[in-house]
């Protein structure tokens, strides 16, 4: 998976703070939906990584009980875990148990969802 990280960090757009990020949400059935992040000059109308995967994933008619994991790097070759957006999106179309696995250095970190968001707010709330 590191590897198909490596090469699809090449497209990620950003050109405005330098910080590009692939991610790879695997689903059950092994399909890989890829993502990069996309800069614009204005911070909040770009998307992540992250998001640009999940979100093709439910354009494709998957939903939070077909994804298995999600891998991510970017080429700052440090640990990296979801912005809080991005948490925000995981706690509400992912499963508690999926893992969030982080590729850095020669190592990665693997982490659910529910480690990673431990005080959430969700669509039971708003009930």
């Amino acid at each position: 998976m590191k590897e198909k990280l490596e090469k699809l960090l090449e497209n990620s757009q950003s050109n405005y703070y330098s910080y590009p990020v692939a991610a790879i949400l695997e689903c059950n059935d092994g399909t890989l939906i890829p993502g990069v992040n996309i800069e614009t000059s204005s911070p909040s109308a770009g998307i992540c990584a992250e998001r640009n995967a999940i979100y093709s994933a439910i354009a494709r008619g998957y939903n939070k009980n077909d994804f298995k994991r999600i891998h991510l790097m970017a080429k700052s070759n440090k640990e990296i875990m979801p912005c809080f957006i991005c948490r925000q999106t995981l706690v509400d179309y992912c499963k508690k148990d999926m893992e969030i696995v982080s590729y850095f250095e020669n190592k990665q970190s693997i982490k659910t969802v529910e480690q990673l968001c431990v005080y959430t707010f969700s669509e039971n709330d708003l009930k």
